[in-house]
């Protein structure tokens, strides 16, 4: 039996071509041949492309059967009816791949692409998998990395595979090496049409209704941003299953399965869990933490709730950080006794240690001062028990009770503006003035018609919220003429001219207040600034009495009863001869490059001098060198192989004596932080004004300053209120109300990764 032949359909010639039809040599002609159908088999029309004569085509042959020969400006056009039966349009629908470069094409394009990959030189390549790194894809811009399927081309180009397969339907040569440069000069109707937008590629439209698989990368990587979008905005994982949000991650990437609730919360217990590490182990590498903790009641009084925030300098970034450590719920009553244990319970799940907490700031509630208050020492015992051994010293002095508390300095601050309230001519002009206020917002007419008039509307006052006062007033004198206007127009009463005049020097009086509480309400790195607040604010209630006192006497005595209030609230801050005198503040603000000189080196006041001598004596004491001392144990064996390594005449002479010797202690270098403190001091008349306190220490080099620089950071991070906390309460307010009015659990997981994105 000879070879199978093939049995050709009557009426239907099969159309060929060959390498040799694509000639390229000398004139690198592309000639395009086709067999039309019908029963004579003659060849149809042959069309030439020159690259000589770029706007012409050669035309010979006859007209196959079927087809038709149309003249457009001179020219010959190849039109549908000069190719194969078997590609005509009732066969073709709506296109067909191409037989040379396998992309879809659609039946109106189909002669114009075929001329062009007809005419087109054919370039290929040999796939491979890269066996290691080889820099970037020149046409994606990516790093080929070890595992990437590349391809090399005749050039030793190499680039991913599929990079240069989409390349090559638009030129099948090389990026980097067009070798065959004359197909830039392809007339216009020769050239592919470009792919319009709308409509995407086979391959594409394939694998974008594809999902991801549930284990992939690309899945688990879109999930985990999701549960970190719904953690870090506290949204309720509920979210999720939403039809908007599914309807919009659809849209975003169509190869997503949106997770459900159950995954979204497991996700978020994970990364939870994993920020607490992260923040734990920071924690255990600060030198110095401050501890702040504020209570917060839900309306109704339904749940209570005890916050506990940690501020430290994070020596790994070298930064302040503050970060919320626990919100613990509380049982009625809330007694100093559960204050303490609740903190005792938080300092140990976080592993911080008693020696590490600098200080506690809370606010002046009298269960806080009675949880932390310092015990004194029975004086009447006698003159046995006060020799005590050192060592029962140092375990009494590492109890919660004695761990030093700093009442909130903002707060304090508040305590000493309330003071305008127990004035009568003052509380009842403030009386007036809400009176005014609550009348236009009350009213819709007269609120309208003050937008109307400057856009803004009166504020109201609200006791537990810090200078709402003094913004009270600062609103209502911006739209003075605007309220009277109002006012007149309503029929209302308003206030009369010398009234007014009091509101400006009231709100004089109390600017000063406004402005540092907005400072030492940060955060972090503004406990170095209290005392100097502390000064200006009593300079500033002595010249303002002294320049009132004939013209407004009552505001003139409210100044001076609110200067000798300040003196006792913050005695614990400026006298040294006060029992609760705590050098903190004072060394905080000796260390701040910033305000040093001019707040306590400069100043001649005896006062000042004196709290100078106490930050510096503090300082001292606590920036101590620990010296290199060789670890002894009671191990006979240990001690003799340790004495046998020690030099013949450095071994003791009578080594019984030796053996019960008392270890000594270790030395201080007293005089080396004394030296750098006499060198920092000097080196204020050069530093830099505009530079914080902050950016100068860590500017520093460590061996010029290597016992003061970390005192300094640590000293420098503290804040001046429990503002953090207050921020929490806020915030839990929010994630607490409408239908999740019930959150208990997971409220402080919420918090907690809500306020810790540090």
């Amino acid at each position: 039996m000879g070879p199978k032949q093939s049995i050709q359909s009557a009426g239907v010639r099969v159309r060929s071509y060959s390498g040799s039809d694509l000639n390229f040599s000398d004139g690198r002609a592309a000639v395009l041949r086709f067999y039309a159908g019908g029963s004579t088999g003659q060849i149809g029309e042959r069309f030439q492309y020159s690259p000589q004569r770029p706007r012409s085509f050669t035309h010979s042959g006859v007209i196959p059967i079927g087809g038709r020969r149309d003249e457009t400006d001179g020219q010959r056009t190849l039109l549908i009816g000069s190719l194969p039966a078997h590609l005509t349009p009732h066969m073709l629908g709506a296109g067909f791949d191409c037989p040379v470069c396998s992309k879809f094409v659609c039946s109106d394009e189909i002669e114009d692409h075929l001329l062009m990959c007809f005419s087109k030189p054919r370039l290929h390549y040999n796939d491979d998998v890269l066996s290691r790194e080889s820099g970037e894809c020149s046409i994606c811009l990516e790093d080929m990395i070890q595992g990437d399927t590349i391809a090399r081309l005749p050039c030793l180009c190499v680039y991913h595979k599929g990079c240069i397969n989409e390349g090559f339907e638009v030129n099948r040569s090389c990026p980097e090496h067009p070798t065959y440069q004359h197909l830039r000069q392809i007339p216009d109707v020769v050239k592919q049409p470009a792919r319009k937008e709308e409509r995407p590629s086979m391959s594409g439209a394939f694998f974008s209704h594809i999902k991801y698989k549930p284990d992939s990368q690309e899945q688990r990587i879109k999930e985990e941003a999701i549960a970190k979008w719904v953690a870090r905005t506290a949204h309720p994982p509920r979210t999720v299953e939403d039809e908007e949000f599914i309807n919009m991650m659809e849209k975003i990437d169509k190869r997503l399965t949106v997770p459900k609730k159950t995954k979204i919360t497991n996700l978020v217990d994970q990364m939870y869990l994993a920020e607490k590490v992260k923040f734990k182990n920071r924690l255990a590498m600060a030198r110095k933490v401050t501890i702040g903790i504020d209570i917060w009641t839900k309306k109704g009084l339904t749940a209570s709730f005890l916050a506990v925030s940690a501020c430290y300098f994070n020596v790994q970034d070298s930064k302040a950080e503050h970060i919320l450590l626990n919100l613990k719920e509380m049982v009625h009553p809330h007694t100093a006794n559960s204050i303490v244990t609740l903190v005792e319970e938080c300092t140990e799940e976080w592993g911080i240690p008693k020696e590490k907490i600098i200080m506690i700031i809370t606010d002046n509630g009298s269960n806080m001062v009675s949880a932390f208050r310092v015990e004194e020492e029975d004086t009447s015992s006698d003159e046995n028990d006060s020799n005590k051994d050192s060592d029962e010293e140092e375990e009494a002095d590492e109890r919660y009770g004695t761990l030093e508390r700093t009442p909130c300095v903002v707060h304090t601050l508040q305590l000493v503006v309330n003071m305008v309230k127990k004035e009568q001519a003052i509380k009842r002009l403030l009386d007036k003035v809400r009176h005014l206020v609550r009348q236009f917002r009350k009213s819709s007419v007269a609120t309208e018609r003050l937008l109307e008039q400057c856009g803004l509307i009166l504020i109201k006052d609200c006791e537990t919220r810090w200078s709402s006062s003094f913004l009270m007033l600062s609103r209502l004198l911006e739209v003075k003429d605007h309220v009277t206007s109002v006012d007149d127009t309503m029929g209302w009463d308003c206030l009369l001219p010398s009234e007014w005049q009091k509101v400006a020097i009231l709100k004089d009086l109390l600017l000063l207040f406004a402005e540092h509480t907005k400072v030492l309400e940060s955060d972090t790195c503004c406990f170095s600034l209290v005392v100097p607040a502390i000064l200006d604010l009593r300079s500033h209630l002595s010249d303002f009495s002294l320049a009132h006192a004939r013209s407004y006497r009552d505001v003139a005595t409210l100044a001076q009863k609110m200067s000798a209030n300040m003196d006792l609230r913050f005695s614990c801050f400026l006298d040294v001869s006060a029992s609760n005198f705590s050098p903190l503040a004072a060394a905080a603000c000796f260390v701040d490059a910033s305000v040093s000189a001019e707040t306590l080196i400069d100043n001649d006041n005896d006062d000042i001098q004196n709290l100078l001598s106490k930050a510096e004596e503090y300082i001292t004491r606590t920036s101590r060198s620990v010296p290199y001392q060789e670890e002894v144990t009671d191990d006979e064996d240990i001690r003799n192989a340790e004495v046998s390594e020690v030099p013949l005449q450095k071994r003791p002479r009578f080594r019984f004596f030796s053996a019960h010797r008392p270890s000594s202690k270790p030395k201080t270098s007293k005089a080396s932080i004394r030296q750098e403190v006499q060198k920092f001091k000097e080196s204020l008349s050069h530093a830099n004004p505009e530079e914080s306190g902050m950016d100068f220490w860590s500017s520093q080099s460590s061996t010029m300053y290597p016992l003061l620089k970390p005192l300094a950071l640590d000293l420098l991070a503290m804040p001046a209120s429990e503002a953090f906390a207050e921020r929490v309460f806020s915030l839990t307010g929010d994630l607490s109300s409408g239908r999740r009015n019930r959150a208990r659990i997971t409220l402080e997981r919420s918090a907690f990764l809500k306020l810790n994105k540090v």
